[in-house]
C-alpha cells in the first residue's frame, strides 16, 4: 500500500492531506494565479526606489533623542556636510587661485537642492564675522569685505588679520593656514514641496563640485551621512554584481548535486520567487528599500533556496518508489509542509523581533525581511509542488537515483549513526563545552558600536575615509560632534547669571581633559573672548566677570543667530568635538558628562543629553544594547515554543535550541576577534543566523522522530534522517557559506561584516545540527520518550472508528508525516 492510501493519524496530518488534495485538485487555476501574481508584482517591483533617511538612523523614543528634536530647530547640525579644499601649491590659503576656488565652491554648495542656507559657513558667508576693539571702540565685519578682490595683495593681507581675529582659525581654516571648509547643514525635507530629500542627488552634486575644483594644486575632501550615503549608493552596483555570482554558484552547485537541469531551473526559479514578490510588494505598501537593507533579498533568495533543495529533494525520492510526478509532488508537500512551515514561521518570527529595536531602519528591515519569508511559504509549499506535477524527471537522472536506493544510498550518512550513541557523545558535549566556553570569554570584548575611524559601513582605504583622516587632522573640529544643552529655569537671561555661566565653564574644562574629546566650544568660551576684547584684548582679563553688567561684554558670545543658545538663553549648547566616533569612546565620553552632570549642584540649571551626530550614536548604540538580551530572548522563546507545539517535546526543543545558543555565542566570539561591532547593521545578522539555523534541526529531528516512532533505533534513525535530509541541509549549507563568503571582497565594509558572520553561522549551525543535535538526543532519552508516543498516538489510533476497509497503522507519525518508513530513499522496508 503506497503512502497516499494510508489513514491519517492526527487532525494536523488530516488537514495537510486536505491540503495536498486540493492543491493537486486545483492546481491548474493555483498556476495561473501564481503566474499572474507574479507577472503583476514584477511590473511592481520597477518602480522601487532606493529610500535613505538620516531621521530613519535615529532611536527616536530614546531619552536623548527627545532631548534632539525638542532643540532640533534652534541647534541644528547632526546632519552635517564638510566640504574642504587644501592648497597644495606655494605659500598659505592667501592666494588669488585658492580664494577663487573657495568662493565659487561656496556658492556651489549653498545652492546645492536641502541645504539650509541660513546653516551654511565659510569665509565668504555673511555670518562669519570678526571683532577688534580700536580707539573708536568695537568694530565688526564680515571675514570676506564685500568688496573684496582676490587680485589685490592688500584685501588678501586683510582678509588673513581679519581671519586670525575672528577665531576661526582650526574651525574654518585649517591650522597650518593651507585649508579652509565649508560647512553645511540639511534638512531632512523640503520647507516647500515637503518632499524628502533625495540624499543621492545631493552626493552627485557634491562629486561634481569636488570634480570641479580638483586640481594639481587644490585637493578637495569631502565628508558628510550626504557623502556616505552616496559612496554606499554606488557600491549597491557591486552588491548586486555579488548576487549575480552567488546566482551563478548556486546554479553550479546546484546541478552538480542533482545532476538534472529542470529541478535546478525550478528549484532557483522558486527561490527567486519571493524575491521578486517582495519588491513588488513594497511599492504597493508604500515603502521603499534602505542601502543598508539592500541585502535583505539575497537573504531570502538563501533561504528559498534551501527550502526548494529540501522539496525537490523529497519528490525525487517519491519518483524513485514508482509514484507518478503528480503522487510525488503531493506526497512531498505531505511530507515537508508542517517542518517546513514552521521553519519559515520561525524565521519570520525572528525577523519580527528585529522590529523590537526601536530604531526605523531595523524595524524596515524586519518588516522586509518578514514578508519575504511569509512569501516564501506561498512560493515553496504551494507553487513549487504544482509546478513539481507538472515535471517529467530525466531517464538517467531517475536512474542513477533508483540504483543508489537499490544499493541502500549512500554509505557516508551511516557513519553519523554514532553520534546518536552515549559513548560518542560524550566527545561531542567535550569538544562543544570547549567552545562554549571559548565562546563565552571571548564574547565578553565584543563592544557595542563603530569601531575604528571614519565611517564603518566603508573600508579604511575607501576614499570617503581618507578624506575623513584628513579633515580630523586639519582642524580642531569634524563631522563628529556632541551637544550637551544645559536647560536653565528661573532666569530672565540666565547668560548674565554669573553662577550658570560658571557651571558650563567647569562643566567645558573638565570635558577637555576627557580622553576622546578633541576640542570643546561653548557660550562661556566664546564671551570670554569679547569681554577679552573689552579690555584691549588682554589675555588676562579673558574671564568671567562675577557681575551682571560685566557679562554684558560677552554679549556677542550670546547672540541666537549664533547658534549656541536659544534667546533669553534657556538652553545653551556646549559642543564637544571627539576624536573618533567608535563605541567606547562615545560610551566613555557620556560617562564622563554624567558623572560631571551628576556633581554639579548649581541651581536651576541641568545639563541633558545629547544632540549632534556623536548624541544620535550614543543614542543608537544604547538602544542597541538595550535590545540584544531582549531580543535574543525573544527569538529564542518563540522558536522553543514552536518546536514545543510541533513535536510535543522538551526534548525536542532542547535537541534544536541549544546547538543555536552554542552557535550564537560563537558567532559574538567571532566579532570581537575579527573587530566588529555591534550595531544597526550587524544586530540581525545573529537573528537572521538563528532563523536560518533552526531550518536544519527542525527538518533533521522531524525525520529521526519518525523513523524512531516507526520502530528504528536512535542511531539508525538519525543515520536515515541524514540520507533522506542531510543531504540537502549540507548542500544548501555549503551553497550559502560560499554565497555569502564572496561578500568579502566587496567594496562595502558592512557587506563584507555580514558575508563573514553570516557564512560562519550557516556552517557552523549545520555542524551544531549534525553532531550536537544526536548527541543530546542520546543522552535526553529520545528514543524511549518518542516510542512511549508512539504508541500512544496508535492507541488513540484503534479507538477512533475507521471507514469499513481502513487499514490502521502500527505506528503514528510525526506531525504532518503521513508516509511510512519503508518508502524512504536508501531506507528499505526492515
Amino acid at each position: 500500500m503506497n503512502a497516499s492510501s494510508r489513514p491519517s493519524s492526527s487532525r494536523l496530518s488530516r488537514f495537510v492531506e486536505r491540503c495536498a488534495d486540493a492543491i493537486m485538485r486545483h492546481r491548474r487555476i493555483l498556476l495561473t494565479l501564481c503566474l499572474a501574481v507574479t507577472v503583476a508584482l514584477g511590473c511592481s517591483a520597477t518602480r522601487l526606489r532606493l529610500d535613505p533617511g538620516f531621521n530613519k538612523m535615529i532611536p527616536m523614543q530614546h531619552p536623548y533623542m527627545q532631548v534632539f528634536n525638542r532643540y532640533a530647530s534652534a541647534f541644528p547640525g547632526a546632519n552635517t556636510i564638510l566640504v574642504s579644499l587644501r592648497w597644495k601649491g606655494h605659500g598659505d590659503i592667501y592666494n588669488q587661485a585658492f580664494m577663487d576656488d573657495l568662493r565659487h565652491a561656496t556658492d556651489d554648495v549653498f545652492f546645492i537642492p536641502g541645504v539650509n542656507r541660513s546653516r551654511v559657513f565659510s569665509l565668504f558667508t555673511p555670518n562669519v564675522r570678526y571683532t577688534e576693539v580700536t580707539e573708536a571702540g568695537f568694530r565688526g565685519d564680515v571675514v570676506v569685505p564685500g568688496q573684496f578682490s582676490s587680485a589685490n595683495p592688500d584685501d588678501l593681507a586683510k582678509v588673513r588679520r581679519n581671519v586670525a581675529r575672528s577665531g576661526q582659525i582650526g574651525r574654518l581654516v585649517g591650522n597650518d593656514l593651507h585649508s579652509a571648509l565649508i560647512r553645511a547643514e540639511l534638512r531632512e525635507t523640503d520647507p516647500v514641496t515637503g518632499k524628502h530629500l533625495d540624499y543621492g542627488a545631493v552626493a552627485r552634486q557634491l562629486e561634481q563640485i569636488r570634480a570641479r575644483y580638483s586640481n594639481q594644486d587644490v585637493e578637495v575632501d569631502i565628508i558628510g551621512f550626504a557623502k556616505l550615503v552616496g559612496d554606499v549608493e554606488a557600491g549597491i552596483s557591486g552588491v548586486i554584481g555579488f548576487f549575480a555570482l552567488a546566482f551563478l554558484i548556486t546554479a553550479a552547485l546546484l546541478f552538480a548535486y542533482t545532476r538534472s537541469a529542470k529541478t535546478t531551473v525550478l528549484a532557483l526559479f522558486v527561490a527567486l520567487l519571493p524575491v521578486v514578490w517582495l519588491l513588488g510588494a513594497l511599492p504597493i505598501l508604500g515603502l521603499g528599500i534602505d542601502p543598508m537593507s539592500i541585502l535583505v533579498p539575497f537573504l531570502i533568495f538563501s533561504i528559498g533556496v534551501s527550502h526548494a533543495v529540501q522539496m525537490t529533494n523529497a519528490w525525487k525520492q517519491a519518483l524513485v518508489t514508482g509514484m507518478s510526478s503528480t503522487d510525488a509532488a503531493r506526497d512531498a508537500f505531505r511530507k515537508l509542509f508542517v517542518p517546513g512551515t514552521v521553519a519559515l514561521l520561525t524565521n519570520a518570527l525572528g525577523f519580527m523581533v528585529i522590529m523590537r529595536i526601536q530604531i526605523e531602519i531595523v524595524r524596515e528591515l524586519g518588516v522586509t525581511a518578514c514578508l519575504g519569508v511569509l512569501l516564501m511559504i506561498v512560493t515553496n509549499k504551494v507553487f513549487l509542488p504544482i509546478l513539481l506535477s507538472y515535471t517529467r524527471l530525466e531517464a538517467g537522472t531517475l536512474a542513477r537515483a533508483q540504483g543508489r536506493a537499490a544499493q541502500g544510498g549512500s554509505r557516508l550518512w551511516t557513519r553519523f549513526a554514532m553520534f546518536a550513541r552515549p559513548a560518542p557523545a560524550l566527545g561531542v558535549f567535550v569538544i562543544a563545552l570547549l567552545l562554549l566556553a571559548f565562546g563565552a570569554k571571548e564574547s565578553r570584548n565584543l563592544q557595542i558600536g563603530d569601531i575604528g575611524a571614519g565611517a564603518p559601513e566603508l573600508r579604511s582605504t575607501s576614499r570617503y575615509n581618507l578624506d575623513n583622516a584628513r579633515i580630523t587632522s586639519q582642524y580642531n573640529i569634524g563631522v563628529d560632534a556632541l551637544a550637551v544643552i544645559v536647560e536653565t529655569t528661573g532666569f530672565d537671561d540666565a547668560c548674565l547669571h554669573y553662577p550658570v555661566m560658571s557651571a558650563i565653564e567647569r562643566f567645558e574644562m573638565e570635558m577637555r581633559g576627557v580622553a576622546g574629546v578633541q576640542s570643546v566650544v561653548s557660550v562661556p568660551s566664546l564671551a570670554k573672548i569679547s569681554i577679552a576684547a573689552f579690555n584691549e584684548g588682554n589675555p588676562r582679563w579673558g574671564a568671567l566677570p562675577r557681575s551682571s553688567d560685566g557679562l554684558t561684554q560677552g554679549a556677542s558670545a550670546f547672540d541666537p543667530d549664533n547658534g549656541m543658545n536659544t534667546e533669553n538663553c534657556q538652553a545653551i549648547q556646549v559642543l564637544i568635538y571627539t576624536t573618533d566616533h567608535e563605541g567606547k569612546t562615545i560610551a566613555h565620553i557620556v560617562d564622563e558628562i554624567k558623572r560631571l552632570a551628576a556633581e554639579d549642584h548649581t541651581p536651576n540649571i541641568a545639563f541633558r543629553l545629547a544632540g549632534g551626530n556623536v548624541g544620535v550614536m550614543a543614542a543608537t548604540n544604547e538602544a542597541v544594547g538595550d535590545a540584544e538580551v531582549a531580543m535574543l530572548l525573544s527569538i529564542f522563546g518563540a522558536i522553543a515554543l514552536l518546536c514545543f507545539v510541533t513535536f510535543r517535546s522538551w526534548r525536542a526543543v532542547l535537541c534544536i535550541v541549544v546547538p543555536l545558543t552554542v552557535v550564537s555565542i560563537l558567532c559574538n566570539a567571532v566579532m570581537a576577534w575579527l573587530g566588529i561591532g555591534l550595531k544597526v547593521a550587524t544586530l540581525p545578522v545573529i537573528t537572521l543566523g538563528v532563523g536560518v539555523g533552526v531550518d536544519y534541526g527542525i527538518y533533521l529531528y522531524e525525520r529521526m522522530q519518525h523513523e524512531v516512532r516507526g520502530g528504528a533505533t536512535l542511531p539508525d534513525a538519525f543515520a536515515a534522517a541524514m540520507r533522506q535530509r542531510g543531504t540537502a541541509a549540507l548542500f544548501t549549507a555549503v551553497t550559502m557559506f560560499i554565497g555569502v563568503g564572496t561578500w568579502a571582497f566587496s567594496a562595502l565594509k558592512f557587506q563584507v561584516d555580514m558575508g563573514v558572520l553570516l557564512a560562519f553561522m550557516f556552517l557552523v549551525n549545520l555542524f551544531g545540527a549534525v553532531f550536537l543535535l544526536p548527541a543530546l538526543a542520546a543522552w535526553l532519552g529520545v528514543e524511549r520518550a518518542e516510542r512511549r508516543a508512539g504508541a500512544r498516538d496508535v492507541a488513540l489510533n484503534a479507538t477512533v472508528p475507521k471507514a469499513p476497509g481502513a487499514p490502521v497503522r502500527g505506528a503514528a507519525s510525526a506531525p504532518g508525516a503521513v508516509e511510512p518508513a519503508t518508502l524512504e530513499h536508501g531506507n528499505p522496508g526492515r
